[in-house]
């Protein structure tokens, strides 16, 4: 790797991890979105309102539901008068569901229900109608409840409001518990707004039980329950009555984590988030320094033979088929001696009583064998005609050497 991309890869590396740090010391947003599940702490979550169920309703242990009330409201339990509670931005049921919440009220049963919007069977089957009245400005609405003991009360919403009341109600079988309070202002006219009185919290009877409906959801998140609106959350709670059990649905939720498999849980948490998109780019990376040093595969060549010893038989075979010994023994002679000189580094051109004494040092052999080797080779080099037994006795001499 040169320079140049030494210092863009460490560049590049320096911005990564500042992002990180960025990401992990800055403060997180605020969550305003609607979420009304039992788990949530974020403003419009249900956290403290489901762990004050207990001191609402003494004696009883909220059962939550996360599967569809159909399941619940005619499994075993059907027909045993209880509390639900389904608070939810929107709440729509289908079919079955709406026949199976109206067959649990008219046996007795009693159905809680917060939502802004109440859409499918259940809002034509009850006769009612919702509208959202949308202001520009918070904080100009008030919540008041219509019982003698509380009416002088008011409970200011300034956050997350909608305005929203019923528009249409059923008279014969209906009680309004509680009204809204807000300002209608024209933003092109001059003048205070025209103020309006609207409810938003009814009892509505069927059957032998009934429904309280409030059209206010916000209300009941921990924003407004850590915010001074418990009281009005727990005197609307008082209209339920102390009926067993009490259901508490988590499964009409706006913020209902669909985790369906692993990879979405991984991307529905941050910390998680940054890991996985920081282990791809580190992978890509890899890749591309990677692919960027690979070599091209070197052939394997393969090294040159020896013909050393070929060449040797080759070269006896020829002097013995000639029946030239003498020329084979001056070959072998010659060998030896140049042997000699690249092993040891002796100056074999003269070989003498110093030669001798040198040549068994640095070899490591006997001196009278190294010497009695040493006159042969004179010997034979002082004679003009050799014979086959003297070639075989220089060699069986000068193996002797080698081996010993």
């Amino acid at each position: 790797m040169d320079r140049r991309s030494k210092i863009t890869l460490f560049a590049l590396a320096l911005v990564l991890v500042g992002i990180l740090l960025s990401e992990l010391v800055r403060p997180r947003p605020i969550d305003w979105q609607p979420s009304y599940t039992a788990g949530s702490k974020i403003p419009f979550g249900c956290f403290v309102l489901y762990n004050e169920l207990p001191s609402l309703f003494p004696g009883q242990v909220p059962q939550t539901v996360e599967e569809s009330l159909y399941g619940v409201l005619s499994g075993a339990k059907a027909g045993i008068p209880s509390n639900y509670i389904l608070i939810n931005e929107s709440i729509v049921l289908d079919a079955r569901e709406t026949e199976a919440i109206l067959d649990h009220v008219a046996q007795g049963g009693t159905v809680f229900i917060a939502a802004s919007h109440l859409g499918g069977d259940l809002a034509d089957s009850l006769n009612l109608a919702l509208y959202s009245d949308y202001g520009l400005l918070e904080g100009s609405s008030l919540l008041k409840l219509t019982h003698e003991s509380f009416h002088k009360q008011e409970y200011p919403i300034t956050r997350g409001n909608f305005n929203t009341h019923f528009t249409k109600v059923d008279t014969a079988q209906t009680t309004v518990l509680g009204h809204i309070v807000y300002t209608r202002k024209d933003y092109l006219q001059d003048g205070p707004g025209e103020r309006l009185v609207k409810p938003n919290l009814i009892r509505t009877d069927f059957g032998q039980g009934y429904f309280i409906i409030c059209s206010t959801p916000q209300v009941f998140g921990n924003y407004y329950m850590l915010g001074g609106l418990a009281p009005y959350v727990a005197r609307t709670f008082s209209y339920l009555g102390q009926r067993e059990p009490l259901y508490w649905d988590d499964y009409k939720k706006a913020g209902k984590a669909y985790i369906d498999s692993p990879m979405r849980f991984v991307l529905d948490q941050p910390p998680l988030v940054w890991a996985y998109y920081l282990t791809v780019l580190g992978l890509l990376l890899f890749v591309a320094f990677r692919a960027k040093r690979q070599q091209r595969i070197i052939p394997l060549v393969e090294p040159l033979g020896n013909s050393s010893v070929a060449f040797a038989q080759a070269v006896g075979s020829l002097y013995h088929q000639e029946r030239d010994t003498t020329g084979l023994i001056q070959k072998k002679i010659a060998f030896f001696l140049a042997e000699l000189r690249e092993k040891y580094h002796l100056d074999s051109s003269t070989l003498d009583e110093g030669t001798m004494g040198l040549l068994a040092v640095k070899a490591g052999k006997d001196p009278e064998r190294t010497k009695a080797l040493i006159q042969y080779i004179l010997q034979l080099r002082a004679k003009a005609s050799h014979t086959e037994a003297e070639a075989m006795e220089l060699d069986k001499k000068i193996t002797e050497f080698k081996q010993k």
